[in-house]
């Protein structure tokens, strides 16, 4: 259904925004959830790494630990970009962090490996949703000409997670045990939950459901505080609010889009869990220390930050498919390095070089790119369904690791890391479109459904 509505759309006073104080805290609001998010996915690699060597869990259960890990991812995503697109964003981010917190604080009390593994599960439908929503709904409320900038800050919060996650492991495990990893994040997790109930709704989201005046306080609030309350030019402006199914991603005008968030989704899937999330359980099974190999790790995270920081610097400079096509060559590369070193100081800066590029891709290709491809009606089912086919792929593929790693040692998951790569650089070099500093509104695809897409302006009166 098409509504004739006066004044700007959302999306044009959002974009009229300087970037200030209401968008730094919404920023916050959802980095805090979101860091929490990447904490509880990163831990997992020094805690499987420390049950081996204690023998609670052998390389085939952790392998069951990460498979049944994605599988809650896939159902966390696929749920929330049902709930989040029906329901709002606000509603979703609230429930995806008491499942994860809830869900921790269980499996700091699992009595064995298999109750670890299933409570694992749960937590992995609450940090699969919580990744789905929290990019997207940032995507919607920055202006176009920071969005590359300011999804990149959100990036460089949730990255530091791999860094604080190894650091602490480094710690915590060796000192405390690994369960009171999982008791830090669920304390941490309902503490945000509570900060993060004043947040507000998407405005845009709220105008795709035609309840403009909901969307005009918020959007009247957040000029006020970001110093520009003056009345905005009165035009009209006709607003599709026509449900679309899912099925919309696979239409005509979409499926190329859709196609593309797929293939980026399986191959970061398999670079941040098929093999960092593996490195302290690679290194221990080539007979190294769990202390030598959480501290080399930890080293290594140290490129989760600064490769979003990278992101940041040419996230507005250089564009989008620009980006994601030579970060993932020089990933390639460095993966092709990194099973001949031996050195461990050249084995962790080669390391360093191939964690920079893969963050530099989860910053500008997951994090920023897949969101902007989908009109705001269906941006979480979008975002969703390449979420989890990817995550579903993933899932899949930890025992293709097992297997790679006790046939050909690291040098065969690192073989398959490279293939993945260079077919994402040649898939985004032919295929991919550029979004940079552009309007959401002006990204969407042609509406599959024939009727107007998120504006269609008519003639404007100025005021």
């Amino acid at each position: 259904m098409a509504i004739e509505a006066a004044g700007l759309t959302a999306g044009e006073r959002l974009d009229r925004l300087a970037f200030g104080k209401p968008h730094r805290r919404i920023l916050g609001l959802i980095g805090a959830g979101m860091f929490l998010d990447g904490m509880e996915l990163y831990l997992a690699g020094g805690v499987l790494g420390a049950l081996v060597k204690e023998g609670y869990s052998t390389v085939a259960m952790n392998a069951q630990f990460i498979f049944w890990t994605f599988l809650g991812l896939v159902v966390g995503s696929w749920l929330a970009g049902i709930l989040g697109d029906r329901y709002g964003r606000r509603f979703c981010y609230q429930l995806n962090l008491a499942i994860f917190g809830l869900a921790s604080l269980g499996a700091a009390m699992a009595p064995s490996m298999e109750a670890l593994i299933g409570l694992r599960f749960v937590m992995g439908v609450g940090l699969g949703a919580e990744i789905v929503v929290g990019y997207s709904t940032l995507v919607e409320f920055v202006p176009a000409s920071v969005r590359g900038r300011s999804i990149s800050m959100l990036a460089i919060i949730t990255n530091m997670s791999l860094f604080i996650a190894s650091f602490l492991g480094m710690w915590v495990i060796p000192t405390f045990g690994w369960r009171y990893m999982f008791v830090i994040v669920g304390v941490c997790a309902f503490i945000v939950w509570f900060m993060r109930k004043s947040m507000p709704e998407s405005p845009r989201w709220l105008e795709s459901k035609g309840r403009f005046e909901e969307a005009d306080k918020i959007l009247r609030a957040m000029e006020i505080e970001a110093g520009r309350p003056e009345p905005v030019r009165q035009s009209t402006a006709t607003i599709d609010t026509t449900p679309v199914s899912v099925a919309v991603v696979f239409s005509r005008p979409v499926i190329s889009r859709t196609l593309l968030g797929i293939l980026l989704n399986v191959v970061m899937g398999f670079c941040l869990y098929g093999f960092i999330a593996w490195l302290p359980t690679f290194f221990v099974k080539q007979g190294y220390s769990i202390a030598s190999s959480l501290l080399w790790t930890t080293v290594m995270a140290l490129g989760g930050p600064v490769g979003a920081f990278v992101g940041l610097l040419v996230a507005d400079r250089y564009g989008r498919r620009t980006t994601v096509v030579a970060a993932s060559v020089i990933a390639a590369a460095a993966a092709v390095i990194y099973p001949m070193m031996h050195d461990p100081n050249l084995l962790m800066a080669v390391g360093f070089v191939l964690v920079t590029s893969i963050y530099v891709l989860v910053a500008i290709g997951f994090a920023l790119y897949v969101p902007e491809l989908f009109d705001t009606r269906y941006r979480l089912r979008g975002t969703g369904v390449c979420a989890t086919a990817g995550r579903l792929t993933t899932a899949g593929v930890q025992f293709v690791v097992v297997a790679l790693f006790g046939w050909g040692g690291i040098t065969a998951v690192v073989g398959l890391l490279v293939a993945l790569l260079i077919v994402q650089a040649i898939a985004f070099a032919l295929f991919g479109i550029e979004t940079k500093m552009r309007p959401l509104e002006q990204i969407a695809p042609d509406d599959p459904v024939g009727s107007a897409s998120a504006r269609r302006p008519v003639p404007a009166a100025t005021s």
